[in-house]
C-alpha cells in the first residue's frame, strides 16, 4: 500500500474499546471505515491488514467499508451509531478529535 493510513492507530483504538468493555464479551468491535473516493481502491487492502493486526492481538473485530459518498469530515453518516457500530474511521486530510459519547 502506498499510503500511510495509520492502521496501527486504528488497532490501538479498537484495543481501547475492547478494554473499556471490561467484560469478556463475545461481541466483536464493529468498525466502519469511510474512505474518500481517491482512496476507495485501497479499502480492501486496508481491511485485510487490519484484520490480521487485530487477530494477532486477540481482538474480535468486524470491519465494514462505507461505500457511500465522503466529502470530508463533515460528511459523517450519523445514523451508523444506531446500526451498532462502535467506531467510525474517516480517512482524510485533517485530524479530528474523538467526540465525547
Amino acid at each position: 500500500m502506498d499510503y500511510d493510513l495509520e492502521l496501527n492507530r486504528i488497532v490501538s483504538e479498537v484495543k481501547k474499546l475492547n478494554e473499556e468493555r471490561r467484560t469478556k464479551s463475545e461481541k466483536p468491535i464493529k468498525v466502519c471505515l469511510q474512505f474518500p473516493d481517491g482512496l476507495k481502491a485501497e479499502a480492501t487492502k486496508a481491511v485485510e491488514q487490519l484484520k490480521l493486526k487485530t487477530k494477532n492481538q486477540g481482538l474480535k473485530t468486524e470491519f465494514f467499508i462505507w461505500s457511500g459518498s465522503n466529502f470530508g469530515g463533515c460528511d459523517y453518516p450519523w445514523y451508523l451509531k444506531d446500526l451498532g457500530f462502535d467506531l467510525l474511521i474517516n480517512f482524510g486530510h485533517s485530524v479530528f478529535k474523538k467526540w465525547p459519547t
